[in-house]
């Protein structure tokens, strides 16, 4: 039987020594949904990542994506969950399209389908022509827009984005929330990602968790279209996190 939620933390604590960095953490992510994970500095939003990520593991509690352990049942989640981190994380030796390539052969997948998939989806994250470009020769936008190609292409139904927008400029960072939104919802693809940036969060999640430090939910709101569309609301919206978060940090 398919579990419930797609992604789930039930009562998740975990110390590092005497620190308390998650305090009895539940959450819960469904298919298709995007969540955003908010938070000052401190509050234990990377550590949730890596939890879900399966670097580390929960001292008590439970954490499980579509059912698995994922520190544990790497084989079963094996291609099922991709990262897209604050640094895009390329490789300078390789071209725009051999970075995009990486996961899918990591995953075995057929050098065929592997080229014409590269430059597939370096055409969806609106990279036509930038196939055989060096890192050195893209814009930081550009290199971001590489590195979600690559998460994307080897066609996870969970997407984990640790602070992939924050290091960009506003202007840049504002289109390609719009850009990997539009992406997301067209494919169906579950995501969840770390911000300090409310704004981030108020474009394109669903819901909304904000955390307290040691990492507890201090707050949670779901966030329609329509909310995004009228500024009153949207403000309100803003008004509300930015008091759970204690103040604004949005760059």
């Amino acid at each position: 039987m398919e579990p419930t939620h797609l992604l789930e933390l039930k009562n998740v604590t975990k110390r590092y020594g005497e620190n308390l960095v998650v305090d009895n953490l539940s959450m819960q992510v469904d298919r298709g949904e995007i969540v955003a994970l908010l938070g000052r500095t401190g509050a234990g939003k990377s550590t949730v990542m890596s939890l879900l990520m399966g670097t580390i593991t929960c001292d008590a509690g439970s954490v499980r994506v579509a059912g698995f352990d994922p520190s544990r049942d790497h084989d079963a989640l094996r291609g099922m969950m991709a990262v897209s981190f604050q640094t895009d994380r390329l490789l300078p030796w390789r071209t725009a399209r051999e970075n995009v390539e990486l996961g899918m052969l990591i995953l075995k997948r057929p050098k065929d389908e592997v080229r014409a998939k590269a430059t597939e989806w370096l055409a969806r994250v609106k990279l036509i022509g930038a196939d055989d470009k060096y890192v050195h020769e893209l814009s930081g936008g550009m290199r971001q827009r590489v590195s979600l190609a690559r998460a994307l292409a080897v066609n996870p139904e969970l997407v984990l984005l640790d602070e992939s927008f924050s290091q960009l400029d506003h202007a840049t960072s504002s289109v390609l929330r719009r850009d990997f939104s539009q992406i997301a919802r067209e494919l169906k693809k579950t995501c969840v990602f770390v911000t300090h940036r409310i704004e981030d969060a108020l474009d394109i999640a669903d819901r909304v968790y904000v955390l307290a430090p040691p990492a507890r939910v201090c707050l949670e709101l779901n966030i329609t279209e329509e909310d995004r569309l009228d500024e009153s609301r949207k403000q309100a919206l803003h008004d509300q996190i930015a008091q759970a978060i204690g103040g604004d940090e949005e760059a």
